[in-house]
């Protein structure tokens, strides 16, 4: 792939990311976002590099104060609050999911389960450093921090898990043809 296509790529999936943001649902002190769902498809479509690039771009427009996080929200001091564990999950969700599914390749195809094992292991990445800030943010216990900061979203993040195991192929396929 040739360079202003990973820089055009990473950009895009970036602002996709950001764009996430706008399909915020409060619900307590973390929002419901598909930010999480664009960060790890991020990781999955462009490898392990562009997709931690495309999430460390976002999270630096959101530090120098583009609105990019949830409910408009911007600044370094986002990093600190509630949501600033996930936010810095994402980039280690993209890379974990990125390394398993490895970098799309032209003609080559990624079996099934190992796209789903790539999902699954950067949601949990995304959930670790998640909800460590969260427990120190609310300054609870871990029954309140998983009752608020993971219960609530083990729905919408399986179906959001669905979503990029179906899309991620097509993707991948596209950026293949790239190179």
């Amino acid at each position: 792939m040739s360079t202003i296509n990973k820089i055009t790529f990473t950009a895009l999936f970036a602002g996709l990311t950001a764009a996430g943001s706008f399909a915020a649902i409060p619900m307590g002190p973390v929002p419901f976002t598909l930010q999480n769902l664009f960060a790890l498809l991020g990781g999955l479509v462009l490898g392990p590099v562009l997709g931690a690039a495309a999430v460390g771009l976002f999270l630096i427009a959101g530090i120098i104060g583009a609105p990019v996080f949830a409910n408009n929200a911007a600044g370094f001091a986002q990093l600190l609050g509630p949501t600033g564990g996930y936010l810095f999950g994402y980039l280690l969700g993209a890379a974990v999911a990125g390394l398993i599914a490895g970098s799309p390749r032209s003609g080559i195809t990624i079996p099934l389960w190992r796209l789903v094992v790539a999902v699954i292991a950067g949601f949990l990445v995304v959930y670790v450093p998640g909800l460590i800030r969260l427990r120190i943010a609310l300054d609870a216990g871990w029954a309140r921090t998983f009752a608020v900061g993971f219960f609530p979203f083990l729905i919408g993040d399986a179906i959001k898990a669905v979503a990029a195991v179906l899309i991620a192929p097509r993707l991948r396929r596209f950026m293949g043809n790239r190179e």
